[in-house]
């Protein structure tokens, strides 16, 4: 269905509804949606495992326009079309415009290309075309009163339990809008669970909110303030009790990208020739005051460039931990702890 962008909750739970069209765009700040949506386009272009021969991903900092329009117009190896991404494509689309918005007018027949975008503004000619001849899914944030709807249906069709609106809502609560991390917590949940198959708002109580997710914030505190040992520390005190890594990484993940978030404010500001103090930044970012001190000291230690990375740090990790990497989970969390709670000079061993 070309000509109508749509949130990534629609199009998740309706993939049926909005086929893939010759170039798709998933863009958006939640990892968990972008991840989701992508899993769906895939599905829907290539189909069973015999696709995935017909599937090519490039890095977007290191892709070549050329290389990708080749592998677009490649002859799929068991029929139907090939499905090419291009992952972290900021800077590709910002590098290749002019011949993206080309392309997107005259596409190949025989490749559907997806772009995996941090932000895609919507007054641009590229957005545009794709919204017009193409698919749009926006996997931003949701507001908080979409989830709880959003998370009863997912319990069931995901996991094959209920959970009641009131459960949800304790758990939205517990947790925030973080949507990898609902999930766990439900996947964790349902360990719990009687006969009954249902989640209750007292289960959540019981199981939700925990001194693991204290302690997940205690590291995170603890690397970016520079101090290693303590973070490991924690990160072990998590395993050994049994927390999974891309949990882990759900309950830090919401912290950082409002730290991502507001370091490219300031920068975005400074490139238009205006000036944003960190502590606005901070706050339009969706840090809370009564923990602004604390977070506009660490983001200073962190410093602009590794919060300009922030973002593709944290996909890296959540890809790796899903199976892009065979490094193990937890090696892969202590990376992305040292690339935070490392000096500055010390960072150039950690890439």
């Amino acid at each position: 269905m070309a000509g109508k962008s749509l949130h990534a909750l629609e199009y998740i739970s309706q993939a049926e509804k909005y086929p893939p069209q010759a170039v798709c765009a998933v863009f958006g700040d939640d990892l968990f949606l972008r991840r989701q949506a992508l899993l769906k386009l895939r599905e829907a272009v290539l189909g069973g495992e015999e696709g995935d021969f017909s599937f090519t991903a490039f890095e977007g900092d290191k892709a070549n326009l050329r290389d990708v329009l080749d592998e677009l117009d490649t002859v799929a190896m068991f029929g139907g079309k090939r499905l090419v991404a291009v992952e972290e494509a900021d800077d590709f689309v910002s590098h290749n415009r002019q011949q993206l918005e080309d392309y997107v007018s005259r596409p190949s027949r025989m490749g559907v290309l997806v772009l995996d975008l941090d932000s895609f503004p919507a007054n641009t000619r590229l957005y545009k075309l794709i919204d017009a001849q193409g698919l749009l899914i926006d996997c931003s944030t949701p507001a908080e009163a979409r989830l709880t709807k959003w998370l009863v249906d997912w319990a069931k069709q995901q996991h094959n339990i209920q959970i009641s609106a009131a459960a949800a809502d304790a758990l939205v609560e517990l947790v925030g809008p973080e949507l990898g991390l609902l999930d766990q917590e439900v996947a964790k949940l349902v360990i719990s669970v009687g006969e009954e198959k249902r989640i209750t708002p007292e289960l959540v109580g019981r199981y939700v909110g925990s001194w693991r997710a204290k302690t997940a914030w205690e590291m995170l505190d603890a690397a970016l303030d520079g101090n290693v040992r303590e973070a490991l520390r924690q990160l072990d005190r998590l395993m050994t009790s049994g927390e999974q890594p891309v949990g882990i990484l759900g309950q830090i993940s919401a912290s950082l990208r409002r730290f991502a978030a507001a370091t490219r404010l300031v920068l975005q500001a400074e490139t238009a020739g205006r000036r944003i103090s960190l502590s606005q930044a901070l706050e339009r970012a969706g840090v809370k005051q009564f923990v602004l001190q604390k977070a506009e000291r660490q983001l200073r230690r962190l410093g602009r460039q590794r919060g300009a990375q922030l973002y593709q740090w944290l996909l890296e990790t959540d890809l790796d931990l899903k199976g892009q990497s065979a490094m193990p989970a937890r090696l892969i969390v202590e990376r992305l702890i040292l690339r935070l709670a490392a000096p500055q000079e010390a960072l150039s061993v950690l890439r």
